[in-house]
């Protein structure tokens, strides 16, 4: 079956105080964007990437294309106005009937090769994979009289790659944006279809302000110590 990443990187870094888009902040010297990429790269050898950039840095995005990978089985689309324009404007470049297709987080840097193959397995089988990981808080939800406690064994914590094959994803996409579009199961569930979840990982963090950058250098340090 083939395979595309669909990579959404179209943030402007707004809470990372910074003019620098959080997926092009270095972290231990590379881009963030880089290890993004090179874990799906490492995943599969025939996997296609499709990159959604900010208009006005996709200049910056061949660099890190040209600097690290080569341009050979890379695309590159400008991202829209919303998350669910964006993976609509990526989407255009696939014209494969037959393909399971990644959408994922940029700054999700820390994804591993062992849950892509996790994703693409379940999702041959269902036609979805949607990683998630258990909540390990107490979680409360406002209500018109105040709060209210909400069983945290029933609640996920939805990540990226979410994964379906093309000709679920392809024609959910073809239907009208509506304002609770968060994610590409909610475009999914709105199609029609049901989601598959498939455990995620802790560590598959996504790198919103300068903590998590600081999380994620300490976890590649652990994992990788001496890099």
């Amino acid at each position: 079956m083939k395979k595309i990443a669909l990579i959404v990187a179209g943030g402007n870094g707004s809470r990372m105080n910074s003019d620098t888009p959080k997926q092009f902040l270095l972290l231990k010297n590379r881009p963030v964007l880089y290890y993004s990429i090179k874990s799906f790269l490492d995943a599969f050898d025939d996997l296609e990437i499709i990159l959604v950039l900010p208009e006005e840095h996709i200049a910056l995005g061949q660099e890190i294309i040209d600097g690290y990978f080569g341009r050979s089985k890379f695309k590159i689309t400008a991202g829209g106005r919303t998350r669910f324009h964006s993976v609509k404007n990526g989407l255009s470049l696939v014209h494969e009937d037959e393909a399971i297709i990644f959408v994922h987080d940029g700054v999700r840097c820390l994804i591993t090769p062992a849950l892509i193959k996790n994703c693409y397995e379940a999702a041959l089988k269902s036609g979805t994979a949607i990683p998630v990981i258990s909540c390990r808080d107490s979680v409360r939800m406002l209500t018109s009289n105040g709060n209210k406690v909400v069983n945290r064994n029933k609640v996920k914590l939805v990540q990226t790659p979410q994964t379906f094959h093309s000709k679920i994803l392809l024609p959910a996409f073809a239907i009208d944006y509506k304002e609770q579009f968060t994610d590409e199961a909610t475009v999914a569930e709105a199609y029609g279809m049901k989601v598959t979840l498939v455990e995620g990982e802790i560590n598959n963090i996504k790198i919103t302000t300068q903590e998590d950058l600081l999380l994620a250098e300490h976890i590649l340090n652990t994992q990788l110590p001496g890099s």
